[in-house]
């Protein structure tokens, strides 16, 4: 139904000084001491996402964050759109404010949402009665509302189980709100609160879904492409950048390091067994992270692998990967098929642009019959006729890094 407010809202074109938007703490509210911790990263990132939309004030209390415009230039809407990706936020509604009366609640919502009950054919009156020095209970309260209401809108059947519109009536400390259904937040928990990682980001599909996956659990990311120019495109690094810009809208700022990888691939492809490519190339990705994880204050390496999804994801595989790292790899796609990874990369908008058909250095040099069982001794080995530590070296020095904002 929020929607539908919405829709009727910009066709009257009216901002009401008494609209607010109501935004639902979700698993912060099982914070212990440290809850406060979480609520005030979650209010610096909301005021920091509202700020090209106008002035607001936006506080939090009993479980709830509150956004009321303080001018009437502000932009309601862009701002309810913009907080849907905001992580922290289970749910969300724009609503009304009025004086904590049920005269006042009554009339406000015969007003507010007149259009939405002359076009439902049921409702119900529910009530939540934080205020405990309101005189009626919340099923009172209910009670009288509801049955104003319906003594308003006679067409409408009360449905107390599966009605077509649920009227909010919300009894807080400083006013009484209505609303209709909350719909889902971005949920998680607040972009930065757990630290930050840096995370592998290609231009495939599986990557940015997995940034996508970790940012929701409070991670601040730091992405690292690897570019094999001119084996891959100018093209190519420009829908990582584009890919990562989409991740913004989720995680906020971002500083991007696009890592020059052509000539590692080179050495490897002269000096190494073809079978071992894909797993040396791998072991120079995670070795490179983890410096820029060191000089970034990171704490943790993120990639988009799935277990048994190629070659170089078995678990065997995976072992041989990540040896050439001490710091830990976070993998939330790990245990996900492709259907499962794709259905979240519609969802995040950036499917129609990791299918676009320029390729990543991940293609660049694919052995032939690469080994899916490697032993690790039999890498090391063979790794060992390169000079790693210059190839590194000579890449972090070239590096280019790209802040991108939202």
């Amino acid at each position: 139904m929020t929607g539908r407010l919405f829709e009727l809202f910009n066709e009257k074109g009216v901002l009401f000084l008494d609209d607010v938007i109501l935004l639902k703490l979700g698993e912060l509210v099982l914070k212990g001491l440290n809850r406060r911790n979480f609520e005030d990263r979650l209010l610096r990132n909301i005021r920091r996402r509202l700020e090209p939309y106008g002035t607001f004030r936006v506080s939090a209390m009993q479980s709830t964050v509150y956004v009321e415009p303080l001018s009437e230039a502000s932009d309601l809407s862009g701002a309810y759109e913009a907080l849907k990706t905001v992580f922290g936020i289970a749910g969300m509604t724009l609503a009304r404010s009025c004086a904590k009366t049920v005269s006042a609640m009554t009339e406000t919502a015969k007003t507010y949402l007149n259009d939405i009950l002359t076009q439902a054919k049921s409702f119900k009156a529910e009530s939540r009665r934080a205020d405990k020095s309101f005189p009626l209970t919340s099923i009172q309260l209910s009670q009288q509302v509801g049955g104003a209401l319906h003594d308003a809108f006679p067409h409408l059947a009360v449905d107390v189980h599966r009605p077509e519109v649920t009227v909010y009536l919300e009894v807080r400390e400083t006013a009484a709100f209505v609303h209709t259904d909350p719909e889902p937040g971005a949920g998680g928990l607040p972009a930065g609160i757990n630290g930050r990682a840096v995370t592998l980001l290609s231009g495939g599909i599986d990557s940015p879904v997995s940034s996508y996956m970790i940012a929701k659990r409070g991670i601040e990311l730091i992405p690292v492409h690897f570019f094999s120019y001119p084996y891959t495109s100018l093209e190519a690094k420009e829908k990582v950048l584009s890919l990562a810009r989409i991740l913004t809208r989720y995680c906020g700022r971002m500083t991007v390091s696009i890592v020059p990888f052509t000539r590692i691939q080179e050495e490897i492809r002269k000096n190494c067994p073809e079978e071992y490519f894909t797993l040396i190339m791998r072991r120079f990705m995670m070795r490179i992270a983890q410096n820029i994880a060191e000089q970034t204050s990171a704490k943790a390496l993120v990639t988009g692998e799935s277990l048994g999804q190629v070659a170089s994801q078995t678990m065997e595989a995976l072992r041989v990967t990540e040896d050439a790292c001490e710091y830990p790899v976070l993998r939330p796609l790990i245990g996900m098929d492709k259907e499962e990874i794709v259905a979240i990369a519609r969802k995040i908008g950036t499917f129609s642009t990791s299918i676009l058909p320029y390729e990543d250095c991940c293609t660049v040099f694919t052995p032939r019959h690469p080994k899916t069982k490697p032993r690790l001794p039999d890498v090391r080995k063979a790794e060992a006729a390169l000079d790693t530590g210059l190839l590194i070296q000579e890449a972090l020095a070239a590096t280019e890094r790209m802040e991108l904002k939202l």
